[in-house]
């Protein structure tokens, strides 16, 4: 407590970074702006240019305190509370390192924007933030592209092979009554997938607990516990069958790392094209064209978002067509198909 009393309290402002002492431990005051925010990503807002796995680091070993208690990367900050963060040196020349390019035009599809939010269309392979190898992703890039724009920020993620609808924020009000929704349910998803296997049941609930690890690579993983894991729903809907690969909507009511990926191929039902989770030699059948035509990436879009506008509070419906190498594909199958009758 004395070392808390001796301290500045610093308030957070509204801007995306904050300025810290990387010297001395600083105290941060949560306002509404930070309010709804998970810890890790707060820290890695204000403490822009301090590396990703410093942030984590720093959890883990509990140098980072909210309200003078450790807590875990996933602990949602509340106005009011005091966050202690320690020294931290932020990497020399910052400015003189490269930056983040901005995004062709054609690269990112709009599908809904007005002045408190952003839907865009994102192409597989394109990585949401930078982290893990990647320099820049959607958002670092998003935001060199808009230069004019004070606040943009993800209000959810996809993997990076996976397509389709996501999220920005271009207000804080915005993101954290988004945030709030999708905790508490209020928001709809719906994917595509094609899965290996001839998928039996029409609609079929996964309840399965799902438990994140490193490997020894130190890549991050996920798979099925039922001791260590936090609870996943996803809902399958058959849509068409083809033998071999079965076509489906998936409809997720947990917002879980890789959950679409892992109930799937937990239940015996592998991604086409999965590169973590997925069966590998078919897979690399698949590239070669065995289903009809050669596929390169994996079958999973996010295909339709249902929620209520956080801001405006008007019902929204957001569709991403599926890209044309999915689309191709399944042109494909069903023509198999009509042969086949």
């Amino acid at each position: 407590m004395s070392e808390l009393k001796s301290r500045e309290i610093v308030p957070v402002p509204s801007s995306r970074a904050l300025s810290l002492s990387p010297e001395q431990v600083n105290w941060v005051e949560i306002g509404e702006d930070a309010a709804g925010q998970r810890i890790d990503n707060f820290l890695l807002r204000v403490c822009r240019g301090v590396p990703k796995s410093h942030v984590y680091r720093i959890l883990r070993s509990g140098e980072v305190r909210v309200n003078r208690s450790r807590c875990s990367a996933e602990r949602r900050l509340e106005k009011g509370d005091v966050v202690r963060v320690p020294p931290m040196r932020i990497a020399q020349r910052q400015e003189a390192g490269p930056r983040a390019a901005p995004l062709p035009d054609d690269t990112l599809p709009i599908l809904y924007e007005d002045r408190d939010l952003l839907v865009v269309d994102k192409p597989a392979g394109l990585a949401c933030h930078g982290g893990s190898g990647i320099a820049f992703g959607l958002i670092e890039r998003l935001r060199a592209s808009r230069p004019g724009e004070p606040f943009l920020e993800l209000a959810h993620r996809l993997d990076r092979d996976t397509s389709g609808a996501i999220v920005i924020c271009k207000s804080r009000r915005a993101l954290v009554r988004l945030q709030r929704q999708m905790r508490e349910g209020g928001v709809e998803k719906h994917y595509r997938a094609l899965v290996k296997g001839d998928w039996q049941n029409e609609r079929q609930h996964v309840k399965l607990p799902l438990f994140k690890y490193v490997t020894r690579e130190g890549e991050r993983r996920v798979r099925v516990d039922e001791e260590k894991g936090v609870p996943a729903h996803s809902i399958f809907t058959l849509l068409r069958r083809y033998g071999p690969v079965s076509y489906l909507d998936v409809e997720l009511l947990t917002g879980r790392t890789h959950q679409i990926r892992v109930h799937a191929a937990a239940s015996g039902f592998p991604l086409v094209g999965d590169d973590k989770y997925g069966d590998f030699d078919f897979n690399r059948s698949v590239e070669k064209g065995s289903l009809g035509v050669p596929f390169r990436r994996m079958f999973l879009h996010a295909a339709r978002l249902s929620f209520e506008h956080p801001v405006t509070r008007e019902p929204l419906l957001i569709e991403a067509p599926l890209p044309v190498a999915c689309r191709n594909l399944l042109d494909t199958l069903d023509e198999q198909r009509k042969k086949a009758l």
